[in-house]
């Protein structure tokens, strides 16, 4: 999740869901910026399993035409459909029909994807701009993004939680 000190407008307070990293880089989306643009009339054959809020979230800078789903889905019962990455929360394949999906309990679209180039994120880690923290389910498919900034830094230990209170401009403190 990204440190008071990021500034970049696109990484700004986000909380990142990582879906990959390697030695030739990283990705993963943002899961908590909702855009204004509603699931339904966007990607209609999901909108009744999407979870709320049912908006297309901005899922970062890179390739923003293109969609990546996450959904909740039994992790026990495989599909092709939905490939399982962190217990029961997997991408789903949008080209297919949400009832081919066993055990499928909610979907996240998200427009465009945070991409780092091999060795990228690991000198922003050195620099500061990232905390490295453990994914909590419930984070991943949260009903109110628009607080979970802050809510998973406060449940963090020491130092990093009593950072839940630094305020967006400290100059106005």
């Amino acid at each position: 999740m990204a440190t008071p000190v990021l500034r970049d407008p696109n990484f700004d307070r986000t909380v990142i869901f990582m879906l990959e990293h390697g030695e030739e880089g990283a990705l993963g989306v943002v899961i908590n910026r909702p855009s204004e643009l509603p699931v339904a009339g966007t990607i209609d054959e999901w909108a009744g399993v999407a979870a709320a809020p049912t908006k297309v979230f901005i899922g970062g800078p890179v390739a923003p035409s293109s969609v990546i789903a996450l959904a909740a889905a039994d992790p026990d019962i495989f599909s092709d459909g939905w490939s399982p990455i962190f217990g029961p929360v997997g991408t789903v394949d949008l080209d297919g029909d949400p009832n081919d999906v066993p055990g499928l309990r909610s979907v996240r679209m998200f427009a465009g994807y945070a991409g780092w180039q091999a060795g990228q994120l690991e000198g922003e880690l050195l620099s500061d701009s990232w905390f490295v923290i453990d994914t909590s389910i419930d984070d991943i498919l949260d009903p109110e993004p628009d607080t979970l900034w802050w809510r998973v830094l406060g449940r963090q230990p020491g130092a990093i939680g009593r950072l839940r209170n630094y305020p967006s401009d400290p100059w106005v403190n």
